[in-house]
């Protein structure tokens, strides 16, 4: 049996676990990334949609997503690593969000951009119509229905509310290969990675983390290990012995997301925009190939499908065609495909599908779990101040009593981390949805 040493071991080499390694990293801390997975970005990072929006109903959601449009702006130079297969890059769109009961009519959107100095255009619903295909249907839908409901697609209003278009969003063109570029800029200052290799137990040792056992019977030990392995977090977490000390906890959440043709005479694909729609329950960017995507904001109605994310339904069900007809309601001229096309994907979420970024009751072993859907965008900041919570952590000042202030490295802000305890309470102002 062989045995080796690390500062450090990240548990995930998705977005977030990279982004924390390649920080740990350039801090001079000896880290190993392990995935069960053969590659970086191979796990519920492939199927992110990798959209970068500044909308939030709070200052601190807004003030996060901030700093990490800085860093994907900065892309190349925070990368500063050759990449043989490319770098990824982000491709400005700008986004509408539709106003809604369900979103308070961006009252608090509005005040949140405000806070922060983030420039957006208020609109009336006819001055929404230039940034929609031609036709666009903006009567109301809500609430939302599924589609064996008889009044599916019968609009209950003559008009939405209106619209807020915030130019300073988009998405990154490859999540994946975004991940792989963060894995070559860890491996730069001296990451390891190892794939192909699932853990099956913390190593535990005077009272704190010590390690991990992977399946083949490999113990490999360090005094510090990080939780991020998206969708089997609470997998890691029972192996830990820290998911019984936390208020807020993580499942895996089985997602459908749609790919469909734009309409005859349009080219979404290079003039559309990022749209979220809560009037009609879904969100869409444009699509390599000319296409839509179009995800679910978990409107009521539709069920949560929560699975064992070793063991789940891989095939499209009624779920991503009701999405794209959920779009079409919207653009009238959306030519729905008989078979569906997109992705089948988890996601790992919280209670209150807010973050988890803490320390554990376990001395040693760390957690950046619960991201998925909405916490892509943040990525690299994740990993800056993950980092500095361990390092803070490790010498000997107490996270939940006196949580860590992280001093924001482009807006200048500070950020308190204890925002994303295990312990808090279930946020109430939560959506409760993938828009956080």
């Amino acid at each position: 049996m062989t045995e080796k040493k690390y500062d450090a071991i990240i548990i995930g080499t998705g977005i977030i676990g990279n982004s924390i390694a390649y920080e740990m990293a350039l801090k001079g801390y000896k880290t190993l990334s392990v995935d069960k997975l053969s590659g970086s970005g191979f796990g519920s990072t492939s199927g992110s949609c990798a959209v970068i929006r500044l909308y939030y109903s709070s200052a601190e959601g807004v003030a996060l997503a901030r700093e990490g449009y800085y860093y994907w702006l900065d892309w190349p130079r925070y990368i500063n690593a050759v990449d043989p297969d490319g770098l990824a890059y982000y491709r400005n769109t700008g986004a509408m969000v539709f106003k809604s009961s369900v979103n308070n009519n961006l009252v608090n959107v509005m005040a949140s951009l405000d806070e922060l100095g983030i420039g957006y255009l208020d609109l009336s619903p006819e001055q929404m119509k230039p940034y929609l295909p031609p036709n666009a249907d903006l009567h109301s839908f809500y609430p939302q229905k599924l589609m064996d409901d008889p009044e599916f697609g019968a609009p209950t209003c003559d008009s939405i509310n209106g619209a807020v278009f915030v130019p300073e969003c988009g998405y990154v063109n490859d999540p994946k290969l975004s991940t792989h570029n963060v894995e070559m800029a860890a491996r730069k200052v001296g990451g390891d990675f190892l794939f192909n290799a699932q853990v099956t137990d913390i190593l535990k040792k005077d009272g704190r983390a010590a390690g991990i056992v992977l399946k083949d019977g490999q113990t490999i030990h360090a005094p510090v290990v990080i939780n991020v392995a998206g969708p089997h977090s609470y997998l890691i977490n029972r192996m830990a012995g820290v998911e019984d000390q936390m208020k807020i906890k993580t499942r895996a959440l089985r997602v459908e997301v749609a790919h469909v043709p734009s309409p005859e005479g349009v080219d979404w694909e290079k003039n559309g925009i990022i749209t979220s729609d809560s009037d009609t329950g879904v969100y869409t960017r444009p699509e390599t190939g000319n296409h839509f995507l179009i995800g679910s904001e978990e409107p009521e109605c539709d069920p949560l499908d929560y699975v064992n994310p070793d063991d789940y339904n891989l095939e499209f069900t009624n779920q991503a065609r009701t999405q794209a007809m959920r779009e079409a309601m919207r653009v009238p001229d959306l030519p729905i495909p008989n078979q569906s096309q997109g992705v089948v994907d988890l996601y790992d979420v919280s209670d209150d599908w807010y973050p988890i970024y803490d320390k554990s009751s376990l001395p040693g072993f760390y957690l950046a779990i619960g991201t998925s859907g909405n916490q892509y965008k943040n990525a690299p900041v994740v990993g800056a101040f993950m980092s500095e919570l361990v390092e803070y952590c490790e010498q000997g000042n107490d996270h939940d009593v006196t949580p860590y202030q992280y001093k924001m490295k482009y807006l200048k802000r500070t950020l308190d981390i204890g925002f994303f305890s295990r312990n808090r309470e279930i946020n109430k102002e939560s959506s409760f949805s993938v828009i956080g």
